[in-house]
């Protein structure tokens, strides 16, 4: 066993050496910290304005899908581009309408969707315009999901699943009808024009998540 001797004028490292090291670690340790939590919490930032994005995004596509759908008094909608059908589609991008009037009550006249369950269970649609067997690249061969010429019932997904609020973690949006401004606190239920995060914190630029 080999036993270190301290040799004479060598000197070792002094108690006060010793805590000014640990104390410039320490302060580097602490200025990294702040620099980790807001890189998480950035993170999270643009997790949420993707979901905001996506969960609004399908609201405003089944609000195109119900122009034209739903005469009143009935329980199914018409063809939107015959005659009494309710017109041709505002929206080229919409290429059905919502076929269930059954889901909108005399309140939710602007027929946006009742809740996001619906988005997520379906609706059942149907073309907007009459049958069509060929053009556009259709045939016997490839069909479109858009080319809903069978009596069979087709029902149209919105969203996946949906999405928990990332700054909370939990699936608790905040709704806000079109019948209601944008500060009001409490929902409706009349419709979901809007979603916001159940977050009462603050954002890095200073504005609150419920705001976005």
């Amino acid at each position: 066993m080999k036993i270190a001797i301290k040799r004479k004028g060598q000197a070792g490292y002094s108690l006060l050496e010793l805590m000014i090291t640990l104390s410039v670690l320490a302060i580097l340790v602490m200025g990294t910290i702040p620099m980790v939590q807001n890189g998480v919490k950035r993170q999270k930032e643009v997790k949420l304005r993707e979901t905001l994005r996506q969960i609004r995004s399908a609201i405003d596509e089944f609000k195109r899908d119900t122009y034209g759908s739903c005469p009143q008094g009935f329980v199914a909608s018409t063809n939107a581009t015959l005659p009494g059908g309710g017109g041709a589609p505002m929206d080229p991008r919409s290429r059905v309408v919502v076929d269930d009037c059954t889901i909108f009550d005399s309140e939710n006249l602007d027929r946006f969707p009742p809740s996001l369950d619906t988005l997520v269970n379906g609706v059942r649609v149907r073309a907007r315009g009459p049958n069509v067997s060929g053009g556009n690249g259709l045939n016997d061969l490839t069909k479109q999901a858009t080319e809903l010429n069978q009596d069979k019932e087709i029902i149209k997904v919105y969203l996946r699943d949906l999405p928990p609020d990332p700054m909370t973690g939990e699936k608790d949006w905040k709704f806000r009808s079109s019948y209601q401004t944008a500060d009001s606190d409490s929902w409706d239920e009349v419709n979901v024009f809007d979603v916001r995060s159940n977050s009462k914190e603050e954002a890095l630029n200073g504005e609150k998540y419920s705001d976005w």
